[in-house]
């Protein structure tokens, strides 16, 4: 199916990712609730005849096996979980099939894991193909591919969908993160035992304030809470992408949040749109190590967008290669940013502390005086 031709002339956001929760599409029930699940399709069709592109990252896939097989409880250990999604995945791709059939909408699956993402190859074969998708018109459902991924292996795993939601909103420069559960958004306390909770409609920074109003509200299907969210919402801002966390049983929530209503919680951007490759920087997949420097080069870094040289360095932490991206912080343990670093983590070791013209003498070699250069970091 070619891409509609109606401009989005009337919205605010033209390419947003929406996050679905088990505990939403199963309406809190042991299997999906039809009548949910098609209303959200409507709304999204809706959106996507106006011009809007759309991904979809859908949980309900184990909640699908358990209900097929007849399973009443929970079953533990990996393997069970992924017999669930295996059995599970296809029945909510026949779900979403058949709901977004009678609109003529043409719908994909990409199953990832955090494993594809974690190479630049990688990052960049899922994002072409994500957009080329969207171009043509199609909506992708997303989710994690279960059945290869491992808990134990947490560097290949992303654990929720609500962090995979936000990588995905970062890998196809979405401008709209909307994560959608069976909770209004973000509350001072849990709306669910203090009667005086109240809901928080805009969060311009997630402060240790805020931090410390997050309770951890699990259901009995899904494997996300609003832990989960606020990590999401962090990344994504971080990105420059707008977050709003809502329930998904508000009539029209989609359509009335792509308008721009105001609704749940909104997370606003605390930085400026980041070109792709900073967006792979700073979505931490990558990641291999950490430096920690010292007090004048954390104000070189934050203040004054310098590199950062040897001389500052004051620790060295984890292993890793020339071309690797490392994570780097203040004295005091504050998350500066992340770079791409110029030098293994062995040579660092050995010219922390020094000055660039000392290099040399102490490598035998030199890349350059700039252990991570400006245009290879990201500062938060």
């Amino acid at each position: 199916m070619s891409k509609t031709s109606t401009e989005n002339n009337d919205l605010p956001y033209r390419r947003i990712v929406l996050k679905f929760g088990t505990s939403l599409l199963t309406g809190g029930g042991d299997k999906l609730d039809q009548e949910i699940v098609s209303s959200l399709v409507d709304q999204v069709a809706r959106l996507h005849q106006k011009g809007v592109e759309l991904v979809i990252v859908s949980s309900g896939a184990m909640a699908s096996g358990r209900y097929k097989l007849g399973l009443t409880r929970k079953v533990k250990g990996i393997p069970y979980k992924q017999v669930l999604a295996s059995v599970g995945q296809s029945r909510l791709m026949h779900v979403y099939e058949q709901l977004f059939d009678p609109h003529r909408i043409t719908i994909a699956q990409a199953l990832l894991t955090r494993s594809d993402l974690s190479d630049r190859s990688g990052y960049l074969n899922a994002r072409n193909t994500l957009l080329a998708l969207m171009e043509l018109g199609v909506i992708c459902i997303v989710n994690e591919n279960d059945v290869v991924s491992v808990d134990e292996i947490k560097e290949l795993k992303f654990g929720d969908n609500d962090n995979l939601s936000a990588m995905v909103a970062n890998l196809i420069d979405a401008d709209l993160l909307l994560i959608l559960s069976d909770i209004a958004g973000l509350y001072t306390a849990d709306p669910y035992r203090n009667p005086d909770a109240r809901l928080i409609p805009t969060v311009k920074s997630i402060t240790p304030e805020i931090e410390s109003m997050v309770v951890d509200t699990h259901s009995n299907v899904g494997t996300g809470g609003m832990v989960t969210k606020l990590q999401a919402a962090r990344l994504a801002t971080s990105s420059g992408i707008t977050v709003v966390i809502a329930s998904g049983r508000d009539r029209d929530i989609i359509v009335r949040v792509a308008g721009g209503k105001v609704a749940g919680t909104r997370f606003l951007p605390t930085h400026t749109r980041i070109e792709s490759r900073k967006r792979w920087m700073v979505s931490g997949l990558a990641t291999r190590g950490k430096l920690t420097v010292d007090d004048g080069a954390a104000r070189a870094l934050s203040g004054q967008h310098r590199s950062l040289l040897a001389a500052g360095i004051r620790e060295v932490s984890g292993t890793f290669q020339r071309g690797d991206i490392v994570n780097i912080y203040d004295a005091g343990g504050k998350h500066l940013g992340c770079g791409i670093t110029n030098y293994a983590s062995t040579d660092i070791e050995a010219i922390k502390g020094a000055h660039s013209g000392e290099i040399t003498s102490r490598l035998g070699y030199d890349y350059g005086s700039e252990v991570v250069h400006r245009n290879n970091l990201v500062v938060r």
